[in-house]
């Protein structure tokens, strides 16, 4: 575009006066006079959009008097980094008139994504917003916007992977699910968790894999495991940055990734296993090219965990260890009794049911007869999660509020063992599964006495998802929460419509770690059933009541992302409605 003269007034005025006020386009533009020479900028600051010509300029500084953003007046760049920097234009005298020439803009995706490292380093949400906004509507892709956030992530957080990181790969997860108002909403979500996981720690500063020398696969994963095993985190690391440098599949290092994270039982109350899952997820969104990057951020938290065998609950009053030891040494013999069979998936489901019986070794049994039926990884993997989600569908509001993240913590670790064993179904794996089961059983105090399950009616259609919205402005509405989205799926009304409001109750909230956990959890277990079926129906009611538990919250962070929205639009804050 050729450069664009504007004339906004006379020099006589504006000497005068201070300043001028004009427009080039759409967009309101101030001319100042200061210490002899004329600057012009956009006359919005672009932190919550106060007209800047109500500011004050002093020594080469423009002011915004709302929150005090000081902005150079030569450049426009601020000098407080909670503002976007102002956009400043050139200004010509031509004879007595005063000219802003408007040029060209710099494509603009490389300050955007400047802007969205400067929010993520210090911690402020509408800077992420903006930017997050901006880049989208510039048809930004969204992976883009998640490996700004994984690669922060990844680089300033010593301790490797953690919980914003997990949030924001779920994020993207359900991005495929979400309304398009709140797709944005999601990544902002995901981010402010990376920011706030990262804020006032160390770097990480990775290893370099060991020098060529053709050390073989074998001997890495020994190597990897064993060191795991003994918590050496550097060996661990250095170990399996070799294995990625030397091109090993996917589906090969997260098999050793997931061995290594079940040579123990349920470490870290299900979040080793959860975390490694979703690096791995995070691929599909990146790229196999960052594994390099990200997986090896998991090795500090696998290394460190807390294994449950070291708690009496595994121990007494059954010893949950050697039965699960019994069954792991069988599960060869039990696959190969199963190779030539074909176990349906229609029984899926019940043996979901049967997971939950209150004799430990009934459900050891049930898993091993599967296997043997000829039950493939994915349908145990499913099965196991099934069942976890309904310890949370029948989890009695009488039990304490702080239990709800026990059986949350079995939910999610049995997703991601079902994730996990669909990409990469390793027999060291299955085991995992075994271990889930065990959770599964010790979580069974929490039914009693169990929620009463949602009834369908046959006669009342899906009924209206808007009800749900009275679930999570009142305290105390579980059990309706979980009865209108179990209608609405079996009624008809189609998985989709019910996974959106689910994902814009979850996002409309101040939520916290573990409920990002729960809802992405159900919706993809709820898509693995599919539309319709009382599976599915059941998974997603148990979300509904988990979201109601901890519903409502102060809704900030939404409200901080409506307000960069507005600010897109061109709105005015600043005035009263």
């Amino acid at each position: 575009m050729a450069d664009r003269r504007v004339d906004v007034g006379s020099l006589a005025d504006l000497q005068k006066t201070g300043q001028l006020l004009g427009k080039l386009g759409n967009q309101p533009v101030c001319v100042v006079w200061h210490e002899g020479c004329a600057y012009a900028v956009d006359d919005r600051c672009p932190h919550l959009g106060f007209p800047l010509h109500r500011g004050s300029v002093q020594d080469g500084l423009l002011t915004c008097h709302w929150h005090h953003a000081r902005f150079d007046l030569v450049s426009g760049a601020t000098l407080d980094p909670f503002a976007d920097d102002v956009r400043a234009y050139p200004v010509e005298v031509s004879g007595e008139r005063v000219l802003v020439v408007q040029q060209a803009q710099p494509e603009p995706t490389a300050h955007l994504r400047r802007r969205l490292t400067e929010g993520l380093e210090q911690d402020l949400t509408l800077v992420t917003a903006k930017a997050v906004l901006a880049l989208l509507d510039t048809r930004h892709p969204e992976h883009e916007v998640v490996q700004v956030g994984v690669e922060f992530g990844t680089t300033f957080r010593r301790q490797g992977w953690g919980a914003g990181l997990t949030v924001l790969v779920a994020m993207a997860n359900l991005l495929p699910h979400l309304n398009a108002d709140d797709r944005a909403l999601a990544l902002v979500h995901g981010l402010t968790f990376v920011a706030r996981d990262t804020r006032g720690r160390p770097p990480r500063f990775p290893l370099a894999p060991l020098g060529e020398g053709g050390t073989g696969w074998s001997r890495l994963s020994s190597w990897y495991r064993r060191f795991i095993e003994t918590r050496a985190d550097e060996a661990a690391e250095r170990t399996l940055a070799t294995a990625i440098a030397a091109g090993a599949a996917p589906a090969q290092v997260e098999a050793l990734m997931m061995a290594a994270a079940t040579d123990h039982l349920f470490i870290d109350e299900g979040h080793g296993v959860d975390f490694t899952n979703k690096a791995f997820e995070a691929l599909a969104h990146l790229g196999p090219a960052a594994a390099a990057s990200v997986l090896p951020t998991l090795v500090l938290q696998t290394v460190g965990a807390r294994r449950s065998e070291e708690g009496s609950a595994w121990r007494y009053p059954h010893d949950l260890v050697s039965l699960v030891a019994d069954a792991t040494a069988r599960l060869d013999e039990l696959q190969a009794a199963g190779a030539d069979r074909s176990y349906p998936d229609a029984d899926v489901g019940a043996l979901g049911w049967a997971l939950l019986a209150d004799d430990p070794a009934a459900v050891i049994a049930a898993l091993c007869d599967a296997i043997a039926a000829g039950a493939r990884p994915e349908q145990l993997g499913r099965a196991l999660a099934y069942a976890a989600a309904l310890r949370i569908l029948r989890f009695h509001v009488r039990n304490d509020h702080g239990d709800w993240d026990i059986v949350h913590h079995g939910f999610t670790y049995a997703n991601a063992m079902h994730q996990s064993l669909v990409r990469a179904p390793a027999t060291t794996s299955l085991r995992g599964v075994l271990h889930g089961a065990m959770k599964v059983y010790l979580d069974r105090f929490l039914n009693v006495p169990a929620a009463r399950l949602p009834v369908y009616d046959p006669g009342a259609g899906p009924g209206d998802l808007g009800q749900l919205q009275a679930c999570w402005d009142r305290q105390g509405e579980v059990d309706e929460a979980g009865r209108t989205v179990y209608q609405w799926v079996r009624g008809g009304g189609g998985l989709a419509g019910a996974v959106a409001a689910l994902g814009h109750a979850l996002l409309a909230e101040d939520a916290e770690f573990h409920w990002y956990q729960t809802v992405e959890a159900a919706i993809r277990q709820a898509t693995a059933w599919g539309d319709g079926t009382e599976e599915a129906a059941l998974v997603l009611a148990a979300a509904a009541r988990f979201l109601a538990a901890h519903t409502p919250t102060r809704r900030e962070l939404p409200e901080v992302v409506r307000i960069a929205q507005r600010l897109r639009r061109g709105e005015e804050l600043y005035e009263d409605d």
